[in-house]
């Protein structure tokens, strides 16, 4: 009898997307993200010239690498032998993920040097 009330409780929708709805907030808290090819999360990383770490960001695998580069660069703090750590760099290269209109008006505000490269569907619309 008891065997009855389990199966019964499993074909429940309600607890499945119970079951779903927990499944996805523990892999969002893990910072995995869903694909074909199974769990997967992207590390978006800072450094400066001597390639040391300065800032490490974990999202899921599906996120988008645009939409990381101004929490990135809002993380970033550079100590200095006397006063307060720096927050604006004197320049920022990355690859053609971050280059998007909104993250060069954000270095341009910030008066912050772009090093990177345009996709040609960019340079196809400003040349126009």
């Amino acid at each position: 009898m008891a065997g009855d009330a389990d199966r019964t409780s499993d074909t429940d929708p309600g607890r499945q997307e119970r079951r779903r709805v927990r499944r996805r907030l523990r892999l969002k808290a893990a910072s995995l993200g869903r694909s074909r090819g199974g769990q997967t999360s992207k590390i978006h990383l800072a450094g400066d010239r001597r390639c040391r770490p300065l800032v490490l960001l974990l999202t899921a695998g599906q996120a988008a690498d645009s939409a990381q580069f101004i929490p990135v660069l809002n993380q970033m703090r550079v100590r200095l032998p006397v006063g307060r750590p720096r927050t604006r760099p004197d320049a920022v290269a990355g690859d053609k993920a971050y280059s998007s209109r909104a993250n060069r008006a954000h270095l341009r505000k910030r008066r912050i040097r772009a090093v990177i490269p345009e996709k040609k569907d960019q340079l196809a619309n400003r040349k126009k």
